[in-house]
């Protein structure tokens, strides 16, 4: 996980760490950091942050924070110079990450004490793990609340049983019309079928559909108008790095999300998506796939994500 940006730091703590022990053998006591210093370390840690998915307008934040915090900051000598940028680095990028926190479960308690049933409608792209998702947290909402499935991606035929298949394996009801069908319908009917049986929480598929495609965006903002879902998650492959930020961005300001889930976070050897996926779209990231099995979803945790970058 992160091999990638790992090297790179590595490279760049063998780099600032041998020419600030240079720096700091022609000084007694206590040396100051330059700003020229600080200029030059930037120059390469923004180089590493960018071929590690980490978003421009990320970088550019995070290079003027450091700068700020390190520039004419004294160090003692024999001090790790980079031990001082990682430490200010770590505190930066988990300031980002925490901005806009959620709290998923405490979320899902609390409002199913003011409704029911909960209407969770998950959105993305084809291909990056949306229906497997689905399963994954229905796996683990499952162990506390009743739920109901509907199969909301009436796009495919393909898609319908995928999605039945994922519903047999875990015991859970789904609510399916023919492919074709309108999809606000099924996913409404899936609400009502929750209200008369007492059925706590509605997770709802979507075709997957591309961020330039007007028309399939414009189909989300009627299931949005017709099941006012409680909470709308985005989905997109970790891996897939700036393109999934592109994609996230433009559901966002097209349609609303509340969150987001990042899959195959196991194989993605940058790190650089979940950080600007919360720095881009103002809101959170919230679990985090780390694998193909049910239970291979973990609750997104800043400090985790930022201590196995660093680890």
């Amino acid at each position: 996980m992160f091999r990638a940006l790992k090297e790179k730091l590595k490279q760049l703590r063998d780099k600032v760490d041998s020419v600030g022990e240079k720096v700091s053998a022609l000084a007694g006591g206590e040396v100051v950091i330059s700003a020229e210093k600080v200029e030059e370390i930037l120059d390469e840690l923004e180089i590493a942050l960018l071929e590690s998915d980490v978003a421009f307008e990320v970088v550019s934040e995070i290079r003027e924070k450091l700068k700020s915090h390190l520039s004419g900051r004294r160090k003692k000598i024999g001090e790790s110079l980079y031990k001082i940028v990682e430490s200010e680095l770590k505190s930066t990028l988990l300031e980002i990450l925490e901005r806009n926190q959620f709290d998923f479960d405490e979320f899902v308690s609390r409002r199913l004490k003011e409704k029911r049933p909960l209407n969770v409608i998950f959105v993305g792209v084809n291909g990056t793990g949306k229906t497997t998702t689905i399963a994954k947290v229905a796996k683990r909402l499952m162990e506390k609340y009743s739920l109901v499935i509907a199969a909301g991606d009436t796009f495919r035929a393909g898609a319908i049983e995928q999605i039945e298949e994922h519903a047999k394996r875990l015991g859970i009801r789904l609510i399916k019309h023919n492919p074709g069908s309108d999809p606000a319908a099924v996913i409404f009917d899936a609400i009502k079928h929750a209200e008369s049986r007492g059925i706590e929480i509605v997770l709802a598929d979507t075709a997957g559909r591309m961020h330039t495609k007007k028309n399939l965006l414009d189909q989300l903002e009627k299931i949005k108008r017709v099941t006012k879902p409680d909470l709308v998650i985005f989905v997109d492959e970790s891996i897939a790095g700036n393109d999934a930020v592109e994609r996230a961005r433009m559901f966002n300001e097209m349609i609303g999300i509340d969150g987001s889930i990042l899959t195959k976070i196991d194989a993605d050897p940058k790190g650089g998506t979940a950080i600007s996926i919360a720095y881009a779209t103002k809101k959170p990231v919230l679990f985090l796939g780390t694998g193909q099995g049910y239970e291979d979803l973990v609750k997104f945790d800043a400090r985790w994500l930022v201590e196995r970058i660093f680890s």
